[in-house]
């Protein structure tokens, strides 16, 4: 039995080898032969997840544009561009380009790549920009920059020839639309300095109302300059509170934050506002930007003063990235009890504003600061104000306004023949 027991062990062990040899074998086999039989196919959540391995590249939109006296409108048609890719990238066209296209430009190129790269959406700027897509720029887009596709509004976009200034882009597939902001474009703020310019000409005989009034109520009038009509166009800005949630960061400071807060009338906001709101940023943590109202700035500045009203002067604020949040309709005056509701560690103001006159003054806005020892005279960086960019426009009255007759008939046509379309 012992004898028998023990090879019937010895055979079973034999059989085991064997047998594993033999499954090892067939497992090699089949591994290095391939299936024999089609697998079935993975889940679709697992396609996707490999998809987006795959897929590392963003999707890069390009948008150009003047991006001259930039405004609200400006700002939200790179916020819609950004939508429709993951990296924005913006042309700005050169001061040649503009002026052989359309006339004079108001800002210098540099100061509007300093309006363009201070805007939350843009992640890169290109400088000098041609003015029309040629097939060239087109290829460099496409092979240096890998842009995907090049955006612009719904708005029509001519060269001096008449032709569509992006028709190639269009027939090479590569090309998306947004939707125009309606009631904004430099042609209409440039109008509204004019109409300053051409009523401050007439004796009060004429009793005409004031630009605030005309402005806040969104009706203009025609004024008979020389024997010619010329009407000029002014804000039909429709605030909404979508809008200003589309441009707020949805975040407020954390407990500990230092914030910083700043207030103005950030009229025509323009690259003395901007650089001087990137050094009060850093400053602190959280930037509160104050937007004081109109009824505020035409009793310190004049009843032409301000020429962009309270929402339209937020929004463009708000589209900064160095700021935070902005109250809407500031307080002259910073009192007590606002450093408190609003936590502000620091008050700040620079050396280079419209009135610097308050400094002086028995009623000081900034006396409650001063005197807590949280108040700090910034060094303005820009020696530019909104009575800079007015004055440029009065400087060179004929040019703009000859610019500004080319324009309004393209703008009027625009808003006869415009439809619906959708969009953000």
């Amino acid at each position: 039995m012992e004898a028998g027991s023990s090879g019937c062990s010895a055979r079973t062990v034999a059989a085991c080898v064997i047998g594993g040899i033999l499954l090892g074998a067939s497992v090699l086999a089949v591994h290095l032969a391939g299936p024999v039989s089609i697998p079935s196919l993975p889940p679709v959540d697992a396609l996707r997840r490999r998809f987006r391995r795959r897929r590392r590249r963003p999707v890069r939109v390009y948008m150009d544009g003047c991006f001259d006296m930039m405004h609200y409108g400006h700002c939200n048609a790179l916020r819609q561009a950004r939508a429709l890719g993951d990296e924005l990238i913006v042309g700005v066209i050169s001061d040649e380009e503009i002026k052989a296209n359309k006339g004079p430009p108001v800002t210098p190129l540099h100061e509007r790549m300093i309006m363009v790269r201070a805007v939350k959406w843009v992640d890169d700027v290109i400088p000098d920009a041609p003015y029309a897509i040629t097939e060239d720029f087109m290829n460099k887009l496409f092979n240096e920059y890998n842009i995907d596709y090049i955006i612009h509004g719904d708005d029509p976009c001519l060269l001096p020839d008449g032709t569509d200034a992006y028709a190639l882009a269009k027939k090479a597939g590569r090309y998306k639309q947004i939707k125009r902001t309606e009631g904004v474009s430099t042609t209409d703020i440039v109008g509204r300095m004019l109409l300053c310019v051409r009523e401050r000409s007439f004796s009060d005989a004429h009793n005409h109302s004031s630009l605030q009034r005309q402005f806040s109520s969104g009706h203009g009038q025609k004024i008979d300059d020389g024997g010619s009509e010329s009407g000029t166009r002014v804000s039909h800005f429709l605030p909404t509170s979508r809008r200003i949630v589309q441009f707020s960061n949805s975040r407020g400071p954390g407990p500990d934050s230092r914030i910083v807060y700043i207030d103005g009338a950030f009229d025509l906001f323009h690259a003395g506002h901007v650089e001087f709101l990137r050094l009060a940023r850093g400053l602190g943590d959280f930037l509160l930007v104050g937007i004081h109202t109109d009824q505020t700035i035409s009793s310190t500045r004049g009843r032409h003063r301000p020429i962009m009203n309270l929402h339209e002067r937020s929004l463009s604020v708000l589209a900064c990235r160095y700021v935070d949040e902005v109250i809407i309709g500031a307080p002259w005056d910073v009192s007590k009890d606002m450093i408190t509701t609003f936590n502000i560690s620091l008050v700040v103001h620079g050396t280079i504003a419209e009135n610097m006159d308050f400094m002086q003054d028995d009623s000081n806005p900034y006396a409650v600061p001063k005197a807590m020892g949280i108040y700090h005279r910034l060094e303005s960086p820009l020696d530019i104000t909104t009575s800079t960019i007015i004055r440029r426009i009065v400087a060179n009255h004929e040019a703009y306004q000859n610019r500004n007759e080319k324009k309004e008939a393209s703008e009027k046509k625009y808003y006869e023949s415009k439809s619906f379309v959708n969009g953000e």
